[in-house]
């Protein structure tokens, strides 16, 4: 799935703070996903459609390095990952299971994926940071991922930090972590949160003049107006 870049283009220029205020007030208060945050290589935000990954609690049958070799594998996902996706993984918050190393995540870089977000941790954190890979993950850990987690699929909604993400739901990601975005929802979305950005930027400066608070942020209708009339020309 690609990408109208216009909406790519807007939804760069807002922050997930932004659009998480956006989605709360058309009623999804469930899109912020906890755990994964800025890591690796995730100095500029990120906007793609979300490639997602499962993991469940390991299992000692299913759960060895045999399993790397499975036609249902992380490397197995790692190939069918289009260009310009954002992986999200579901690895369940677990945090003592590296889900990906160096190796995976320079494969997944060379496909042309733009990040990874996940509610689990990377392993080979130096090798990982070389590979120029964005990741966005809950830390790191030495030990492989079938220590702790038995991969089972990719392609399926999946639930990560909290968060149920759908196949190319669209996911950005910042500073303040990552979003998803329901993607019957993402120009809507779009639209509303450019708008609520040039509007912060404008109550930011009256703040900087000293007006106060109540009436301003939120504003009321008179601020409202003042806001409209002063920015019509813009």
């Amino acid at each position: 799935m690609s990408l109208d870049p216009t909406l790519v283009d807007a939804l760069k220029a807002v922050t997930t703070a932004t659009l998480t205020t956006v989605l709360l007030k058309k009623g999804i208060r469930r899109c912020w996903m906890r755990g994964p945050m800025p890591r690796f290589a995730a100095g500029e935000r990120v906007v793609g459609p979300a490639f997602t990954l499962r993991f469940v609690p390991a299992r000692e049958d299913l759960a060895t390095p045999e399993s790397w070799s499975s036609p249902t594998s992380t490397r197995a996902a790692i190939e069918a990952m289009p260009e310009g996706c954002v992986t999200v993984v579901d690895a369940m918050g677990v945090t003592d299971a590296g889900i990906f190393g160096d190796i995976l995540s320079a494969r997944m870089k060379k496909r042309g994926v733009l990040a990874l977000v996940t509610d689990g941790v990377m392993r080979d954190a130096d090798g990982v940071a070389g590979t120029g890979l964005p990741v966005w993950c809950s830390g790191v850990a030495a030990p492989a991922s079938v220590a702790g987690l038995t991969f089972v699929g990719w392609q399926e909604p999946i639930g990560c930090g909290g968060v149920a993400v759908f196949p190319n739901d669209i996911i950005v990601a910042d500073n303040d972590g990552a979003v998803v975005i329901p993607a019957a929802m993402a120009e809507a979305v779009a639209l509303a949160a450019v708008e609520q950005e040039r509007l912060e930027l404008w109550i930011m400066r009256e703040v900087e003049k000293g007006v106060p608070l109540p009436g301003l942020y939120p504003p009321n209708a008179e601020t409202r107006a003042r806001y409209e009339a002063e920015t019509a020309q813009d």
